[in-house]
């Protein structure tokens, strides 16, 4: 019996086909925002400052589309355009995750609030890390015919 892996799962090999994948991945961004914006908006809570997070969704994957135009070999494992991405996106997301930490540890926002907005980061970058892993290789449909 063949094994499941997660990525035999996101690409539709086993289960889903592409179109039912972006749905899914549409719901779980849908469910990631939701989780932001209740780390926002319940009575409790009530300020919008952790919202600057979706600063850092916008960009986190510029670095990404920026090396994947500089480089053009495509067949070699590593590259410094491609090293030099990962870590600004490592940056941009470790960012992501300390920036509703620094704010509610200086008390700007409850700590309640802040789970869940950490939890809707979690769930906004494991879909835009889905999306990649979908979309991105380059076969004949990839996400730029989106």
């Amino acid at each position: 019996m063949q094994g499941i892996d997660i990525q035999g799962i996101l690409v539709g090999k086993n289960f889903l086909g592409r179109h039912e994948t972006l749905v899914a991945l549409s719901f779980s961004g849908a469910v990631g925002l939701t989780f932001l914006m209740l780390g926002c908006a319940l009575e409790d809570y009530g300020v919008y400052w952790p919202l600057f997070v979706l600063i850092f969704h916008a960009i986190s994957p510029i670095p990404h589309f920026i090396a994947k135009r500089a480089t053009y070999d495509s067949d070699a494992t590593s590259s410094a355009c491609r090293e030099l991405a990962y870590f600004f996106t490592t940056g941009i997301v470790v960012s992501a995750f300390g920036f509703p930490v620094i704010l509610a540890r200086v008390s700007v926002i409850k700590w309640g609030a802040c789970g869940l907005v950490l939890a809707g980061n979690a769930v906004i970058f494991l879909t835009i890390q889905g999306f990649f892993l979908v979309f991105g290789r380059g076969d004949d449909f990839s996400w730029e015919q989106w």
